[in-house]
């Protein structure tokens, strides 16, 4: 693999008020891993510390303002087409209702549930987490 430069992510896993159900959203057809079901966020901007960056994300993706953050996990996966940085977020305190700000399908699912969905590889250890930590 050649030199590919690894891409920073912060991700939002946003808790209902009684921590049994997580807010996924489906990626879009035309993106990488288009059709797979997420937890919302993105790329840390250059400056952003990726606390600062999952607070802009969840309000630019699910339109929920963040009150609280608490890291949860960081880990590291390399695709054939790109190398990824994560560190994941749990959000349970928020203002707002989140939805598909960007016209993106999004649901709330129990726990329990997580694994009907189809997530990209990289999540396979926080989805384990989750159920460790919640069931």
């Amino acid at each position: 693999m050649t030199d590919v430069k690894r891409i920073h992510i912060a991700v939002g896993i946003i808790l209902n008020s009684t921590k049994d159900k997580i807010y996924i959203t489906q990626r879009a057809a035309k993106a990488h891993k288009g059709g797979f079901w997420e937890f919302a966020g993105g790329q840390v901007e250059v400056g952003e510390t990726a606390e600062v960056a999952v607070v802009r994300e969840l309000d630019e993706e699910v339109g929920i303002a963040v009150t609280q953050t608490e890291h949860f996990l960081s880990l590291s996966h390399d695709y054939p087409e790109k190398s990824l940085t994560f560190d994941f977020f749990l959000i349970a305190a928020f203002n707002g209702e989140p939805f598909g700000k960007e016209g993106q399908p999004g649901r709330w699912v129990a726990i329990e549930a997580l694994g009907d969905y189809d997530f990209p590889e990289a999540n396979a250890p926080v989805l384990a987490k989750l159920t460790e930590t919640f069931l």
